[in-house]
């Protein structure tokens, strides 16, 4: 029984209490969202301000992430922090200045990245050490960056957004899924390591989203692709797969897929690789 709940009426009233009460957990919190000029990023952004979060945004362009700012309905506890993922040796100072911003960083969403749609036969080595600089790398080096603040304050919350593709992979995606896999091994070692610290880790697995993140894959040079793809055109509408997201970091999940049928994915490949390597083969995924 609820400590004060003496009935059924008053204890089913306390429990609807401390349930509101868990899922404004984020309410007032202080986070930093990188890739935050468009897409996943730019909805997280719209989203969790109007759940009263302090923001810090992230990403290349400033004009963008202006832009999003003043979308947002409570722009005025947004700040702009402009970086780029590819400069690692950077980070130390950047967590610095964000972690000066408000006093306290308590949530890191690490979203920004790039993918890929290019045969591995035809990729430029080029092209793979970018995407493994950007998505795995820079991501890694501003998760160290944090780290001590969130060991110093015995509690901070990385959110990690990879892909159904950290957990198995599809054909044109060769570096794309190595650095999301690269992702799960690190960020797995990061919770078990820091658990005592009271550092949580939720890896997000996204399948499809109807976002620009395949209009901006590189191809095999290391040129856009520059169009839509059909099953990503298809994919789940951006917003409702973001209220789906910020669900998952209310609850601490440790790692979640949201999608469409692809999910599946993720669970045959424990049971039958072989039978899912078949059905990716026979899939529209290109």
């Amino acid at each position: 029984m609820i400590i004060g709940c003496h009935n059924f009426v008053s204890q089913k009233y306390c429990i609807l209490i401390e349930i509101n009460k868990f899922m404004s957990k984020l309410n007032g919190k202080i986070i930093w969202i990188t890739g935050a000029s468009s897409g996943i990023g730019e909805e997280l952004s719209k989203q969790l301000s109007e759940k009263g979060c302090k923001l810090i945004i992230s990403a290349r362009r400033e004009a963008e992430l202006q832009r999003v700012k003043a979308s947002c309905i409570n722009s005025e506890t947004i700040t702009v922090l402009p970086f780029d993922l590819a400069n690692i040796d950077s980070m130390k100072s950047l967590a610095e200045r964000a972690v000066a911003i408000y006093g306290k960083i308590d949530v890191l969403i690490n979203n920004g990245g790039i993918s890929q749609r290019s045969p591995i036969i035809e990729t430029s080595i080029e092209v793979d050490r970018k995407i493994m600089e950007i998505d795995y790398l820079g991501t890694v080096a501003l998760s160290k960056a944090i780290l001590p603040h969130f060991i110093t304050n015995a509690s901070g919350h990385y959110v990690v957004v990879s892909s159904l593709m950290g957990k198995f992979s599809s054909p044109l995606r060769s570096s794309y899924c190595g650095a999301k896999h690269a992702l799960h091994g690190f960020f797995d070692a990061l919770r078990l390591e820091h658990e005592k610290d009271n550092v949580k880790v939720t890896m997000v697995c996204p399948g499809f989203v109807n976002t620009n993140v395949a209009r901006n894959a590189l191809t095999s040079n290391g040129s856009k692709q520059g169009y839509q793809d059909e099953m990503t055109e298809k994919g789940l509408d951006v917003s409702v797969f973001t209220k789906k997201m910020i669900r998952a970091i209310r609850h601490n999940k440790f790692e979640v897929y949201i999608g469409k049928f692809e999910k599946v994915g993720a669970y045959l490949k424990r049971l039958s690789p072989k039978l899912l390597h078949k059905m990716v083969l026979r899939s529209k995924v290109r």
